[in-house]
């Protein structure tokens, strides 16, 4: 699925997040510590090399809704955006702070004028966010920058199943009026 709004195209695609050969900055769905971790950080950890462990160990530790910017390494992307989402029930608000997330990491994009991001769903894995509540606050986030933006010109969720693409798909559907 693919929309254009302000003249920056959202894309939703199943995937995985570090096959985007085409994307400046990938997202990582990082821990406190920014380390290796499982799903998407252990994914990204692996694809980049031990390059991006060292280089964020003296960036460490960040606080949920943070999001700092480091060389995509052996990744096929120039840069990771690395953000820590908040765990569902423990971290509050965490609406708020899932918000921060997609809010820091356009705004890092900005600065280093990024033209093209791709995010995977924050928050949804051992971080126990809802899908659908987490797609809602995404694309509302998204949506409100998107005035705002003069860089970033490509934005993409990559998602791992088809049930979170369709989740993704729907809500951003919703969200647009369309």
């Amino acid at each position: 699925m693919e929309k254009v709004i302000s003249g920056i195209k959202i894309e939703c695609v199943k995937g995985n997040i570090v096959s985007q050969p085409d994307i400046t900055a990938i997202v990582n769905a990082a821990n406190a510590w920014l380390r290796m971790g499982g799903g998407v950080a252990g994914a990204i950890h692996r694809a980049a090399g031990p390059g991006l462990e060292e280089e964020c160990r003296p960036l460490a530790p960040i606080k949920p809704g943070e999001a700092i910017i480091t060389g995509g390494h052996n990744l096929p992307n120039r840069y990771v955006i690395h953000c820590l989402g908040p765990i569902y029930g423990v971290d509050k608000p965490e609406d708020k702070l899932l918000a921060d997330c997609y809010f820091n990491a356009l705004k890092l994009a900005e600065q280093h004028k990024i033209d093209s991001i791709a995010f995977p769903a924050i928050s949804t894995g051992a971080f126990g966010y809802p899908m659908e509540e987490a797609a809602e606050v995404a694309f509302k986030t998204i949506l409100e920058m998107l005035p705002k933006l003069q860089n970033v010109k490509v934005i993409r969720f990559v998602l791992y199943s088809d049930r979170d693409l369709e989740i993704h798909e729907k809500t951003l559907s919703r969200l647009t009026g369309e």
